[in-house]
């Protein structure tokens, strides 16, 4: 298979092995008018599998959607062809209207205009509460 490499644009390596399609989803990928490519159970000698995804374009990503899904994705950022940055994404410590709470009389389930913001409180088995109810986000 040839996929052809990113002149100016985003790579999103390291993606646990299939995430890709979460990733997709989130970051509203299906609304680029560009090139994106995803490899999906691509081998890997760290990981084993692992997804990639390829942006031949230049867009604003929101880092805190890829380490809630995925910690350890590396974003790689290239200009004409060449890798200009590269950025190891770990688990943000708050997530903004990426989890709902699940808890019913949460201020977030009964008031419109209320961001949903959880906050890192488990790094190692990465979990999240609600900062208004103190639930347990995922």
């Amino acid at each position: 298979m040839r996929v052809d490499s990113v002149k100016n644009g985003v790579v999103i390596d390291h993606i646990t092995n299939g995430k890709a399609m979460q990733i997709y989803s989130l970051l509203n990928l299906d609304n680029l008018d560009c090139t994106v490519a995803i490899l999906r159970n691509v081998p890997s000698r760290k990981m084993g599998k692992k997804d990639i995804i390829k942006i031949d374009c230049n867009m604003d990503i929101n880092f805190d959607v890829l380490g809630f899904i995925s910690p350890n994705i590396t974003v790689d950022v290239i200009r004409d062809g060449k890798v200009v940055e590269k950025k190891h994404i770990d688990l943000p410590e708050k997530l903004t209207d990426i989890l709902e709470c699940k808890n019913p009389r949460c201020i977030t389930s009964t008031e419109q205009d209320i961001h949903h913001i959880s906050r890192l409180t488990d790094r190692e088995n990465g979990v999240y509460r609600c900062i208004y109810c103190d639930s347990k986000s995922n």
